[in-house]
């Protein structure tokens, strides 16, 4: 363990499974104090009991997309546990769909939760990261907001927004004393390929190349890595790709 982390406050969205939960245990190991927020309460409380210390958490059940749960998270969050030091945003989702196929509903719910859910997650934290002098807002991003993947135009079109958002933000906020990182991995074994309801584009485009691909616990890492550097030092953008999968 070491002493960057140590008691620092960070909430962390979609903290119910894969990344968002690796990263949760991972800050918990460092000696973090950890929100967990998600939408699913259930999935919440199996991972709390898992935390290096558990009884120093807070679970908030939260939908990013609602801009005033994403308000009363972190007016928890400060209640519970003091100011927010970081917030680690690894709420999303990602559909494989063909633009021709016309899949409106999974469209609009990339958009929602992950352009809209970033939006929400950086207007709850920034005005009191400015005003007091500090803080770090790390999104989970992906590869695909660097190069625009067959199947995944839409998704991809949102880690676009993300990206673009995050270097507008960290642009504004130099001097302030804030960080602004989006870590970008590659494939990595969660349960997103599982929300992907278009076979068509899954035969084409969403099968296993047979690599070995990330674990969450591997994004987990880049996300520790960022969070831990001293003061003055900014790790903007963090690619993590599969070895065998290289973009």
């Amino acid at each position: 363990m070491s002493e960057a982390l140590r008691d620092r406050v960070v909430v962390v969205t979609g903290a119910s499974s894969g990344i968002g939960a690796a990263v949760a245990k991972m800050l918990s190991e460092e000696g973090a104090r950890v929100v967990l927020a998600a939408r699913r309460e259930d999935a919440l409380r199996e991972v709390q009991p898992e935390l290096e210390a558990s009884e120093g958490s807070v679970v908030h059940t939260t939908d990013v997309t609602d801009r005033g749960q994403m308000g009363a998270l972190v007016e928890r969050a400060e209640a519970d546990l003091g100011p927010v030091d970081a917030l680690v945003n690894c709420a999303g989702v990602m559909y494989f769909t063909l633009m021709k196929n016309v899949r409106v509903e999974e469209w609009e719910r990339t958009v929602e939760v992950n352009c809209k859910g970033a939006l929400n997650c950086v207007g709850a934290v920034l005005p009191g990261m400015i005003e007091r002098g500090r803080g770090h807002i790390v999104t989970i991003s992906s590869d695909a907001g660097r190069v625009v993947f067959p199947g995944l135009a839409v998704y991809s079109a949102s880690k676009s927004f993300v990206e673009a958002l995050s270097k507008g933000l960290r642009l504004e906020t130099a001097g302030t004393g804030v960080k602004v990182t989006t870590v970008q991995p590659g494939n990595v074994a969660t349960d997103l390929l599982d929300l992907s309801g278009d076979g068509e584009a899954l035969e084409l485009y969403g099968q296993p190349t047979g690599s070995k691909v990330l674990d969450p616990e591997d994004v987990a890492r880049a996300v520790i890595y960022a969070l831990s550097q001293p003061e003055h030092v900014a790790v903007n953008e963090v690619l993590v790709e599969p070895r065998d999968e290289p973009v």
